[in-house]
């Protein structure tokens, strides 16, 4: 299998990383998942040039990614809207397209949403650490040298012309999340919910919450309503494995939406954002409203059921 130079980094962005669905199977050795915050947008920019779903590609962060691609490519951007132009003119988002050698995909800035997942046909030829080509940013290892993506870098690509001859496929309106700023999500209460009294429970529901400017890949903080827990109870508990979008509460009594970069927590969560909704954690900015909505077991997995058909359809164009 031959790689060849495929993208050179013009401009960074305040942020931009290589990461695919993430490491798993290593948190009893303290390491983190990491991988793409929106995994459902990395997927389908994939699948739209013809990687398999778990290649890595591009995580772009805001704005300010301006890449000069080395060869001709198929190339897909999903995710957030963040204006991205080909060469001066606007390039369509959830669909493949080719691009040439010499052209330079630029993101202005953010439309909606917060981050978008460029995917190139024969994916990021990059040695995967611990099964996982994700950048783990805190520990410097995986991705690119183990850190975030600067000007000049070179990346590669394995046999890309073989994607050229796909045909061109698009992602439907019907499959795409909707990414308005105000957030309703969906969750599910626990593990820790009876150590909060029914006051704390309701004002968690019927409250809307702001994202704090501390926000990153760890976690989402949130501002407003204070969630006291009940006052025989001491501020932690002992150390326990987390799940993406576990919301904790630590002393403060302002919730942290816990994210991809963390593996452990001490302190109570008195509920977990529903698997349907973990990649809209991607999109959330600060500034950003956030307001939560109960669901039953029952209807989470339905609307897992419901993302994962759009998926699966989006799979059988690719076969």
């Amino acid at each position: 299998m031959d790689t060849v130079e495929s993208l050179e980094i013009l401009s960074p962005g305040p942020l931009t990383t290589v990461q695919d669905l993430g490491r798993y199977g290593f948190g009893r050795y303290g390491v983190p998942p990491s991988g793409a915050l929106d995994s459902f947008s990395l997927r389908v920019a994939n699948l739209l040039v013809g990687n398999p779903e778990t290649e890595a590609g591009l995580e772009i962060t805001l704005m300010g990614l301006k890449v000069r691609f080395l060869t001709d490519l198929v190339v897909a951007l999903c995710g957030g809207d963040l204006q991205p132009y080909l060469n001066d003119r606007p390039f369509e988002m959830w669909a493949s397209q080719i691009v040439r050698k010499g052209d330079i995909l630029f993101l202005k800035a953010p439309r909606t949403g917060c981050r978008a997942y460029l995917a190139v046909g024969g994916g990021i030829s990059l040695e995967p650490v611990l099964a996982s080509k994700s950048t783990n940013l805190a520990s410097k290892f995986g991705g690119y040298e183990g850190r975030a993506l600067r000007k000049g870098d070179i990346l590669f690509s394995a046999d890309p012309d073989n994607h050229l001859c796909s045909a061109v496929k698009i992602f439907g309106p019907e499959g795409r999340p909707s990414y308005t700023g105000d957030w309703i999500l969906r969750v599910l209460f626990g593990p820790q919910d009876q150590d909060f009294p029914e006051e704390s429970k309701r004002l968690f529901l019927d409250s809307s919450f702001t994202v704090s400017t501390h926000s990153d890949r760890t976690g989402i903080r949130l501002s407003g309503p204070v969630l006291h827990r009940r006052k025989d109870l001491a501020d932690s508990i002992i150390s326990e494995g987390i799940v993406s979008g576990a919301i904790q509460v630590p002393g403060d009594a302002l919730p942290i939406i816990l994210l991809v970069e963390t593996i452990t927590g001490g302190y109570r969560k008195i509920a977990t954002v529903i698997s349907a909704d973990l990649p809209l954690l991607g999109q959330i900015k600060p500034g950003d409203k956030v307001t939560f909505q109960k669901v039953s077991m029952e209807e989470a997995i339905l609307a897992l059921q419901i993302r994962e058909n759009h998926i699966s359809l989006l799979k059988k164009q690719s076969t």
